[in-house]
């Protein structure tokens, strides 16, 4: 496959592109499903079109979230709010705007800037055990640490561990955002799975990591936002903090037990339901396209990038991809060579159908694109369940 997020230039679309195996291995000691390949961290971070401040259900995630955390912790002037991976500062801003003062960390050089100029002191580094030692030396540590969406990024997990613990405060709080597998085994989310994310978690994988290295899971909640995620708040333990620990915990550890989180079964039916999609899919559409019917896709995403190659979807099929992001526009999807154009392409150009790729962020799409809907366009919503959405 080729990397999802390596979108191309006109220029390069003659040039070879290149593939790696796609391969997942699953562990029942720890029940951790990963990657067998690793690509170099430099060159899939170090320049990076994926924006958070462009979706507004981010947005609104991650104001709640501070809202809700700077009231319980007391947070004020004396705290320190640090992100891990903060991309744009779409979450850290909620911080700054409460007189919190904040600190990213963002490996991506052309995030970054787009954060220091918005006023987000913005550390342009890949964050590991050395540069957390190096914060924590200096007094940099944080009465809260966020790391959303970033653990499946990391190439030394037990490094990143311990990393957290040395820059939080010891009386702290991490709070830790991961898509759940198990979500996305049951509903065959199989595009969240690229070369991006190395690993793939279960609370189970993630209590044995952190308590590994003297944090403790306090608490855990489920959540929506990318087809099913957890969020785990991690503590330090320096000698008694499990007795601390929520109940919530114990009773999602028994669930992931009873579904069997630890053998191989969850896991190879999951290749059964992607198989079944697939098939699905296609016949869908190639059924339209030979009724005469016009097809586009909405949002290059990372997401959407997995499913187009893995599927064989190209330009046969689909005449273009809409999305959001200017950073995207003009350029090319990785692999299958759809152009990527602004959303208004939907209503000037009024393909019958647009193949939803970022199909998580479906209410806030439909939401938008009411006026291509009341003109008659539907959206194909391929997971969790292959259905057509119209006006």
């Amino acid at each position: 496959m080729p990397l999802a997020n390596a979108l191309l230039a006109a220029e390069q679309l003659g040039q070879p592109e290149p593939r790696f195996p796609l391969e997942l291995v699953f562990c029942p000691s720890c029940t951790l499903l990963q990657l067998t390949e690793t690509i170099s961290r430099e060159s899939l971070f170090s320049e990076y079109p994926y924006f958070s401040s462009y979706s507004d259900t981010m947005l609104g995630h991650a104001r709640c979230l501070v809202d809700r955390l700077a009231e319980e912790r007391r947070l004020g002037r004396g705290s320190l709010a640090i992100e891990v991976a903060s991309n744009d500062g779409y979450l850290l801003q909620y911080y700054r705007d409460r007189g919190i003062p904040v600190l990213g960390i963002e490996p991506a050089a052309n995030i970054a800037k787009v954060a220091e100029e918005k006023g987000i002191q913005t550390l342009c580094r890949f964050f590991n055990e050395a540069l957390a030692q190096e914060l924590a030396a200096k007094g940099q540590r944080g009465s809260v640490v966020h790391a959303h969406n970033v653990l499946a990024h990391v190439d030394d997990l037990n490094g990143f561990a311990r990393g957290l613990r040395a820059v939080l405060r010891d009386d702290g709080i991490a709070v830790v955002e991961v898509p759940y597998v198990r979500d996305m085994i049951t509903g065959g989310e199989f595009d969240t799975i690229y070369h991006e994310h190395l690993c793939y978690f279960s609370l189970a994988a993630l209590t044995q990591l952190f308590s590994r290295h003297r944090l403790t899971v306090r608490d855990v909640e489920r959540l929506p936002v990318h087809g099913g995620s957890l969020r785990v708040f991690l503590a330090r333990d320096d000698g008694g903090a499990d007795g601390y620990r929520l109940a919530g915990v114990s009773v999602l550890l028994a669930e992931e037990r009873a579904w069997k989180v630890e053998q191989i079964a969850p896991y190879r039916a999951f290749g059964g339901r992607v198989e079944a999609l697939r098939r699905d899919l296609m016949e869908l559409l190639h059924r339209v396209k030979a009724d005469g019917k016009r097809v586009a896709a909405y949002g290059a995403s990372a997401k959407g990038n997995t499913l187009l190659n893995y599927f064989g979807i190209g330009r046969d099929l689909v005449e273009f991809v809409a999305d959001r992001s200017p950073v995207k526009q003009g350029r090319f999807t990785p692999g299958t060579h759809l152009p990527i154009v602004p959303p208004a392409t939907l209503l000037d150009s009024m393909p019958d159908y647009a193949l939803l790729l970022c199909w998580n962020l479906v209410d806030e799409i439909v939401a938008q694109q009411q006026e291509y809907l009341a003109r008659g366009g539907q959206f194909i919503v391929p997971i969790p369940e292959l259905k057509v959405v119209g006006a």
